[in-house]
């Protein structure tokens, strides 16, 4: 036993200092884990923020919920977003319009021809020729781009005017 005490004051400067940085790591090491806690307490207050004696089961299943409402509420705009494209491709998008002298003895350009088309090129061309003693005003059918009627020159250039039109 002797021997031991004698080995201990041998070296008692060096175990002081092993321990000292012992306790400086063991103090290092509480510094981090009291800001890991701080961190992991901020987290879970967030996560309970508007919670008065709900369990956190009950919690979940109602944010589940009502991301399954936001969700059937979005399936159901999405049909409507596409009923709705489906209904704008059939409407007048794209238009054009030539004016020209129908005759040589009437003044000015007072004859037309009006393209209105859809997405799909259908619709219908309108022409007007004014005359001296008359003014006579038709309608052409169109189904994608061509006419079963056929179309004079004012009439062909309306129409490629139109077809060539961008849709935005």
């Amino acid at each position: 036993m002797q021997n031991i005490l004698n080995l201990v004051e041998e070296f008692q400067l060096y175990i002081v200092g092993v321990l000292l940085i012992l306790i400086l790591i063991l103090f290092i090491m509480n510094i981090i884990a009291f800001k890991s806690i701080n961190r992991i307490e901020k987290r879970y207050r967030r996560l309970m923020r508007g919670v008065d004696n709900k369990n956190l089961e009950s919690l979940v299943i109602e944010y589940l919920d009502s991301i399954d409402k936001a969700k059937k509420e979005t399936d159901f705009m999405k049909e409507k977003f596409e009923e709705l494209n489906l209904r704008l491709k059939k409407c007048i998008q794209k238009f054009s319009i030539v004016r020209y002298r129908a005759f040589e003895d009437v003044g000015s350009d007072l004859s037309f021809s009006i393209a209105l088309l859809d997405a799909d090129n259908s619709g219908i061309i309108i022409t007007g020729i004014y005359g001296r003693d008359e003014s006579t005003t038709y309608a052409k059918p169109i189904d994608k781009g061509m006419s079963r009627y056929e179309l004079s020159q004012e009439e062909n250039q309306v129409l490629q005017e139109c077809i060539n039109k961008k849709i935005y």
